[in-house]
This record gives C-alpha cells, structure tokens and sequence, in this order.
C-alpha cells in the first residue's frame, strides 16, 4: 500500500518559520513530480508547490518567495521549507504526486499561524 506521509506542522507566530516533511515509497519518489498542497477551513484543496524529477519547481503566488520546495532522493523525502509565515498560510498541509492521485491522499500536517 503506497504511503505518503507528513509531518513538521505546528503552531508558529505571523513572521514564523516551519519545515513540513513528506516520506514517500521510492517508486513514489522517483516517477513523479510532487507537490505540496493545503486546504483551508471551507477553502478548495490548492497546489502551492510542486518539484519535478530533475528539480524544476514551481509555486502558487502566494507563496512565491516564502516557501521553498525540495526533495532529498537517498531518503524519499520531499521538503516544504516556509518562511514568513502569514495567518492566511493556516491550512491542513499534504504531498501528493502533482497532478493529484486520489489513492495517495494523507492525513496531512496541520500549520496554524497565529499570535
């Protein structure tokens, strides 16, 4: 059964820094690009972030220049570095290949950016 899982949410003050993780199976891994994606409290599921197999990335714009994606190939892992962190970054984060696959949806990691 394929797993991706994240972690390194938390709690964190408007300015604040976190780094999300994602593990992921290595077939996982290395076929796709992946991506990094939130959803808010009655808000639509959005791809902020996404890393290709050789590296290329890309952001939503509102994340532009605070967050940064990156992917460590010996460990599966993919990274979500954010800085800056803003109250509206609030939002239940998750990795998925990018596009999406619906089986591989996971519990995701909550970030709460408040004072």
């Amino acid at each position: 059964q394929v797993q991706l899982v994240e972690s390194g949410g938390g709690l964190v003050q408007p300015g604040g820094s976190l780094r999300l993780s994602c593990a992921t199976s290595g077939r996982i891994f290395s076929s796709y690009t992946m991506g990094w994606y939130r959803q808010a409290p009655g808000k639509q599921r959005e791809l902020v972030a996404a890393i290709a197999r050789g590296g290329a990335t890309n952001y939503a714009d509102s994340v532009k220049g605070r967050f940064t994606i990156s992917r460590d190939n010996a460990k599966n892992t993919v990274y979500l570095q954010m800085n800056s962190l803003k109250p509206d970054d609030t939002a239940s984060y998750y990795c998925n290949t990018a596009p999406s696959t619906r089986n591989y949806w996971g519990q995701g990691t909550q970030v709460t950016v408040s004072s």
